[in-house]
């Protein structure tokens, strides 16, 4: 909110005591009053001038002509009168507090308290000078001596009307707002047409949050003196708090009118057009105070504010650094310097200038709330709450904080109690678009999916543009198999992320769609608004070839974790001759699988407190060669620490099924099946083709001894059992279609499906009813140990797959547990997994190219027991022979490709396409 304008000091004008000499200088002197007193300035200031030109010394001349001067804004003339005046007669009061009032609108405040301080030393009981000493006193910050030297004009003076304003406007600066508007009142009931406190109180009243009282007191103004340029502005404030953006745009262009180098109404003219997002007009108005008023802080921050909004964060630094040069007490302007160092993601600077905001302002609400989330950012969570907490102590009504605080819970999986703490945001803010959709993303790590939904739903009606939430709602949808208007919202949100808008996380739209290009496109859209290259470590230095080449390798999923399943053994049996193998684990999870990983790697670094540029600036400091992203764009992912650049080759791999679309991801890991030749421009990276598959797997896998029966596993005796343990979200409408089709040709035959959530296995029950399936036709799976789900694998006869998000890690389970799994390949990364790791085994028949191949293969292969005999028998032959699980042979080849990245790095050539032979 900008401040608003100070209000006019009182200008003087004392009665005058004639000298008694009737001469002509006297004469003259007395016909200038005259004029003076009707209104004619500068007719009566020809006449003293006259009068000076007669006799120089003559007192009641000088003295005028300084009142005069006053009134017509000529101060440094006034100063220099009243001065000569009073080197006639030094003991002259009104000439003292006149001369004081001069030097207060010169910015000479010091000078201006001793004039004062002389007129009451003169005349103690002067209560026009101690009402322009308080002017003095306020304008050196030195509030409370102010309302002292108010009250004292007052005492002496009851209906002293200015001096009740001024002190209004004393109250206000120092937060007491209801005794200002009490001081307002009686400057008003003393004179019932005084415009300027009608003003000032109508900014009162809008910091007490009585807008509509406000929005009057200032008409009030404006109808007393319909050309009062200050009331407009103020006014415009109170239309701003309103959110009647409209007609504080009008009537700041009403106070421009009246007066055209207004720069606090340019100032608020800027503020407005930034909530109307007329950016580029709203810099306009700002630069226009600004040349008005160059040392205008306001503006200056303002201005901040408005390049905060268009992005960018390096002009909105220098303008808020610009204010701070001009008024290095600006807590604002520290404030909304912290907003701009988060976004540049220089956290360490964020957290120094909040604090120099509190420095100067200990009650700044918003100064710890931004703390707070620069706290957040560096993972000092204990502090971030704490900051948070501080911010709503000093302003309980803080919706902002409350939020900010439940992110830190989120973050700390302390999830009921972030909760509450969005509960409380919105009890204050019931609109509050923001708190809804964090609440809807704790409801999901809760797994109460229809309940986030609701808050998604709650959010977008309040924020139809609310970046990213789009993606998360529909994606949530898909979790519980709700598949209203799936097709209709992909549409939207597939036009949206082509026209660059920001309204899906990446993730998401794998699971909706087969078309790599859009992929890339949302991929970069998030990279370049989240997540930029940040070049605040600068380069690393060119390293001398060494013996072994450094690795590490980053990831949230330490654990028991379908990526940690697939790759541990590699970590085992990595050559120690040429490598020394490092772990960055993101998350400090314990369990079987990360005591197994511990004892893989030389180096197993648990980093989940150190923030991006810690993590980033580690990794330089042990000399990591290739740094390998295994968890990319998906949950609990850091791809900040990249943008930092960790190491001098970034690898994408594993984790994500996709490009990231970041320029400092130098190489994805692929095959020539994951991504065609012809299909290398949808990517960012640059290929590394595997000779087989890309997905390395562990060969140590147990498979329970554990013989499940049918029975026990709800399956039925006889008929053909079908199944998919993927995750609900892959299964689209036009999949489960497929799978109702091939049931209905099967006689007799089951689909088992992963039950993840109650909510899930009802929509799909009445979808198969819709579709004319028997619902006991489905059955659900509960969730097991791992080496328990890899047995009940041999159950089932023939695993269906799912497009556009295959299986993967699933596909080898799958595989691993003998179990033939039938795949329809897409286009995209994501799509083309099921296929890669067929081939890598030797299977290519069960790869199909279109839904109908699929549905036939999967009808005839359960019509025709022995043709699907046939493919498990060569299953089981090829399992421990083909390149799919010799993890060796795996890890040799990725090894290859290590050197051939490293090799290229040494020689200083450009990133290109590698093929492992």
């Amino acid at each position: 909110m900008p401040r608003p304008p100070n209000i006019p000091k009182r200008k003087l004008l004392n009665p005058v005591k004639l000298a008694p000499q009737q001469n002509q200088a006297t004469l003259l002197t007395m016909q200038g009053l005259a004029l003076h007193q009707q209104g004619k300035l500068y007719e009566a200031q020809a006449i003293y001038q006259q009068v000076l030109a007669i006799q120089a010394d003559h007192f009641d001349a000088l003295q005028l002509l300084g009142a005069l001067s006053v009134q017509t804004t000529q101060f440094t003339k006034a100063v220099d009168f009243l001065t000569r005046a009073l080197q006639v007669n030094p003991d002259h009061a009104a000439c003292y507090s006149n001369r004081g009032n001069a030097l207060n609108e010169l910015k000479r405040f010091d000078e201006a308290l001793e004039s004062c301080d002389r007129a009451i030393r003169i005349k103690p009981d002067f209560a026009d000078a101690y009402s322009n000493r308080g002017n003095a006193l306020s304008e050196l910050k030195r509030l409370d001596e102010a309302i002292e030297s108010y009250d004292r004009a007052i005492r002496i003076k009851p209906d002293f009307a200015n001096a009740y304003s001024n002190r209004g406007t004393v109250l206000k600066e120092l937060k007491r707002f209801d005794e200002a508007l009490e001081s307002y009142d009686s400057a008003i009931r003393i004179k019932p047409d005084f415009a300027d406190a009608y003003s000032n109180r109508g900014i009162a009243l809008t910091e007490l949050k009585r807008l509509d009282e406000a929005l009057e007191s200032c008409d009030s103004a404006i109808r007393i003196k319909p050309d009062f340029a200050d009331a407009y502005s103020n006014r415009s404030i109170v239309l701003i708090a309103l959110k009647r953006f409209d007609e504080a745009l009008e009537s700041c262009d009403s106070a421009i009118r009246i007066k055209p180098d207004f720069a606090n109404a340019y100032s608020n003219r800027g503020t407005v057009l930034k909530e109307l997002k007329r950016f580029d007009e709203a810099l306009e108005s700002c630069d226009s105070a600004i040349r008005i008023k160059p040392d205008f802080t306001d503006a200056y921050s303002n201005r901040g504010n408005i390049l905060i909004a268009l992005k960018r964060f390096d002009e909105a630094l220098e303008s808020y650094d610009r204010a701070i040069c001009i008024k290095p007490d600006f807590a604002d302007a520290y404030s909304n310097r912290s907003i701009v160092l988060i976004e540049l993601k220089r956290f360490d600077e964020a957290l120094e200038s909040c604090d120099s905001a509190i420095r100067i302002k200990p009650d700044y609400a918003d100064a710890y709330s931004n703390r707070g989330i620069a706290l957040t950012e560096l993972k000092r969570f204990d502090e971030a709450l704490e900051s948070c907490d501080s911010a709503i102590r000093i302003k309980p009504d803080y919706a902002d904080a409350y939020s900010n605080r439940g992110n830190i819970f989120i973050d700390l999986k302390r999830f009921d109690e972030a909760l509450e703490s969005y509960d409380s945001a919105i009890r204050i803010k019931p609109d509050y678009a923001d708190a809804y959709s964090n609440r809807g993303t704790v409801l999901i790590q809760l797994k109460l999916y229809d309940e986030a939904i609701a808050h998604y739903d709650k959010a977008l009606s309040l924020k139809a543009d609310m970046e990213w939430i789009f993606g998360d709602w529909l994606h949530t949808k898909m979790k519980i198999c709700s598949w209203s208007d799936v097709l209709e919202s992909l549409d939207s949100i597939s036009k949206k992320v082509m026209q660059g808008k920001k309204v899906t996380h990446p993730f998401p739209l794998l699971a909706l769609n087969d078309i790599q290009l859009l992929n890339m496109k949302c991929s970069k859209n998030f990279i370049q608004n989240k997540y930029p290259f940040n070049p605040l470590l600068g380069p690393i230095p060119r390293r001398s070839k060494r013996q072994k080449i450094k690795i590490g390798y980053f990831s949230a999923d330490f654990k028991n974790h379908p990526v940690a399943f697939l790759i541990a053994e590699l970590f085992e049996i990595h050559d120690r001759s040429k490598f020394e193998i490092y772990a960055f684990s993101l998350s400090g999870d314990s369990d079987e699988m990360r005591g197994r990983l511990v004892k893989a790697f030389d180096h197993f670094i648990n980093v989940e407190t150190q923030s991006d540029i810690q993590i980033a600036k580690l990794a330089r400091d042990f000399g990591i060669d290739i740094a390998v992203d295994l968890t990319g764009l998906t949950k609990d992912s850091r791809t900040g620490i990249f943008s930092y650049r960790a190491a001098p080759i970034q690898v994408n791999y594993l984790g994500y099924p996709g490009t990231m679309g970041a320029d400092y991801i130098d190489y994805i890991i692929a095959d020539k099946t994951l991504i065609p030749l012809d299909a290398q421009s949808s990517y960012s990276e640059k290929v590394v083709y595997l000779p087989n598959s890309y997905q390395v797997n562990d060969r140590k896998r147990a498979i329970a001894e554990k013989q499940f029966t049918r029975h026990e596993l709800g399956l039925p005796e006889d008929g053909f059992v079908f199944c998919c343990f993927n995750n609900n979200f892959k299964i689209l409408p036009a999949t489960f279609t497929s799978w109702m089709r091939i049931l209905k040709a099967v006689e007799g035959s089951v689909l088992w499906l992963f039950q993840d959530n109650h909510l899930a296995t009802e929509n799909l029950k009445k979808e198969a009813q819709k579709q004319g399936v028997d619902v006991q036709r489905l059955v659900f799976a509960d969730r097991l140990p791992v080496s328990e789900h890899l047995a009940r694998h041999r159950q089932a006869d023939l695993f269906l797959d799912t497009l556009p998000y295959n299986a993967h890690t699933t596909t080898s389970d799958a595989l691993w547990s003998g179990l033939p799994v039938l795949t329809l390949m897409g286009q995209s990364f994501a799509s083309r997994v099921a296929a890669s790791l067929l081939n890598a085994i030797g299977l290519p028949e069960l790869i199909t190219n279109t839904r109908e191949e699929y549905e036939t293969l999967a009808v005839g292969l359960a019509q025709n027991p022995r043709k699907l005999a046939e493919i498990k028998l060569k299953l089981t032959n090829n399992r421990l022979i083909t390149p799919l699980f010799d993890t060796p042979l795996f890890t040799k080849n990725l090894e290859t490709a290590y050197i051939k990245m490293y090799e290229r790095y040494q020689a200083d050539m450009p990133l290109a396409h590698i093929f492992v032979d």
